[in-house]
């Protein structure tokens, strides 16, 4: 049985379209929507440097929207996207006379969740790298993104979302995220970009670049992504980089396919130098 049309987004007012300054493929932009149609959270993975992140920035600029940026550490827990209740400032205001230490809703600050919950106007809520959490950390928001409120017990108040925000989760896979959390969300992986996508996303941050050398600086960039050894290929955000070094250095374009200048701008490891010098001393895989 083939699967249902989806409904035609592009056609509302609130749809996602891409922005000038971010090329997102047709089957992204229609996630988003579908995301948002649903009201669910959008999970996106991708190899780092594949735009995640830049991608719930686009969806802001794109929608006209507030973006709260939620970046997760290793020892983020879910209460800190809630609210933190500073005792440690009341105590100080107590025995200091500083304060009215009776007020506990001087003391309640709210974390980024609840900055979004509360933002008077919709806003675009990014949480960002959830996989470098405690395994529990997505387990511990189910209610919240579910519902769009939380309680604070010292206040005995229940902060509910006046709107409910575009939340866009981004994760590298380091770890596997729980069942009951994936339920919840719309699932979009974002595939490397080809030769021809990679050419678009480079002229919008080098818009005056010479064909040729963008060309041949393709040519040695996805070569080099195809050298066998590598712990870390090269990403876009570093594509961009190198080739902004090859304009500024003034080299011939003959020596980029033959010397790869400037490859610790892409490579950042010895290991991953070495095995590509390596391999470009040799001529394995050059085309």
């Amino acid at each position: 049985m083939s699967s249902p049309v989806p409904p035609p987004f592009a056609s509302t007012p609130a749809a996602y379209a891409g922005t000038a300054d971010y090329i997102a493929a047709p089957e992204l932009m229609q996630t988003v929507n579908v995301a948002m149609t649903l009201s669910r959270p959008l999970l996106i993975k991708g190899e780092p440097g594949t735009g995640k992140t830049m991608l719930a920035q686009s969806i802001a600029r794109g929608l006209e929207m507030p973006l709260i940026a939620w970046n997760i550490k290793s020892t983020t827990k879910a209460q800190d996207g809630l609210y933190v209740y500073d005792t440690v400032q009341r105590l100080y205001d107590g025995q200091f006379g500083d304060g009215d230490v009776s007020d506990i809703g001087h003391y309640i600050k709210l974390g980024k969740l609840g900055e979004a919950f509360t933002s008077a106007q919709r806003c675009v809520l990014l949480i960002d790298e959830i996989d470098k959490a405690d395994i529990e950390f997505p387990n511990d928001l189910l209610w919240e993104l579910d519902q769009m409120e939380f309680y604070i017990p010292e206040t005995r108040e229940t902060v509910a979302a006046r709107q409910r925000p575009v939340v866009i989760i981004t994760s590298n896979a380091e770890k596997e995220l729980p069942d009951a959390f994936l339920r919840r969300c719309v699932f979009h992986f974002i595939e490397f970009p080809d030769a021809a996508m990679m050419e678009r996303i480079v002229r919008v941050h080098h818009p005056a670049i010479d064909t040729k050398l963008l060309h041949l600086a393709l040519q040695a960039f996805y070569w080099l992504r195809d050298v066998t050894g590598l712990q870390k290929k090269p990403s876009t955000s570093e594509l961009i980089d190198w080739v902004q070094a090859l304009q500024v250095g003034g080299l011939r374009h003959e020596d980029i396919v033959a010397t790869m200048p400037f490859i610790g701008v892409l490579l950042k490891k010895d290991h991953d130098v070495e095995v590509a010098v390596d391999a470009l001393h040799s001529g394995r895989g050059r085309r």
